[in-house]
């Protein structure tokens, strides 16, 4: 008796050039977007393919494996970079409430902010720990494939027209003083304090190639996840699991969870609902 086989659905020409694509830039330069969603990954090529006035994907995989500096643009339209300053304020102030005295009781505090963009995020830890007595004897490192959002994030230059809605922001995460202190206003720019990045070390890293770099207390890493596939999300689990010291923290994004993952077993939720998670001790048999 014959057994039907499954076929899986033939792939589109769109999405066999994309493979090409994404292949060429891996093996040219390094840059890893194999393993991101597909969908969401593919949208935004395309909104780019269109923007730059491109016939197809293939037109753009000539330009891009032909001229380093068309990268720098195709790497800004490929990556999100959505962010804001105490972005789901109820996280800061599950931070500030049942994380901050957990971090008085150490010497010295490691922080990685994985996927930091242009930096907002970073700001807005280093005032919670500023107002908590703790930035002294904290580094955080911030971390992002794109150098170009990096360069924004070391400035510390953000527009004034985004400071009402962050005091906002800032007030609901249990800020304790005026949100205008931490910065000077210039023209249509606020330039914040450079005390805020005094402990800040910005640096390129690439959650789809590159490994640990130290142990930490806590890794921050919001919204990135929700934009890799089940492959690289499995990745990025492992390389936090083994960046985090026993009982460290790790923070992840709204839509993103440990469930699921070979390492849910080896966190506890530390704040209902705002995916703050402890590592446990390791097992022995892990």
């Amino acid at each position: 008796m014959l057994i039907p086989t499954m076929t899986l659905p033939k792939p589109t020409l769109e999405d066999i050039e994309i493979q090409l694509l994404l292949e060429g830039v891996y093996q040219y330069y390094g840059y890893d977007f194999r393993n991101y969603a597909l969908s969401s990954l593919k949208r935004r090529i395309l909104s780019f393919i269109q923007l730059e006035g491109l016939a197809n994907i293939s037109a753009l995989q000539e330009q891009l494996l032909h001229n380093r500096a068309y990268l720098e643009r195709f790497l800004l339209g490929l990556t999100v970079n959505v962010t804001s300053m105490f972005r789901d304020p109820s996280f800061y102030k599950a931070l500030r409430n049942q994380v901050i005295p957990f971090l008085q009781t150490y010497p010295f505090i490691r922080i990685w902010h994985a996927g930091c963009s242009t930096g907002e995020e970073v700001y807005s830890m280093a005032i919670l720990l500023q107002e908590e007595g703790l930035y002294h004897r904290c580094r955080i490192y911030a971390t992002d494939t794109n150098e170009k959002v990096l360069q924004t994030a070391r400035s510390g230059i953000f527009s004034l027209k985004l400071m009402q809605e962050y005091t906002q922001l800032y007030l609901k995460a249990g800020g304790k003083r005026s949100f205008s202190e931490y910065y000077t206003a210039a023209y249509d720019n606020a330039i914040f304090r450079t005390s805020l990045r005094e402990n800040v070390v910005f640096a390129q890293h690439n959650l789809a190639t590159d490994g640990s770099f130290n142990e930490f207390n806590i890794i921050i890493c919001r919204n990135v996840l929700i934009y890799f596939n089940q492959v690289l999300q499995k990745r990025v689990h492992e390389l936090f699991y083994n960046s985090l010291c026993n009982f460290g923290l790790l923070g992840l994004g709204r839509q993103e969870s440990i469930r699921f993952t070979p390492y849910e077993q080896y966190y506890e939720e530390i704040a209902k609902g705002e995916k703050l998670y402890k590592k446990l001790r390791v097992h022995e048999n892990h």
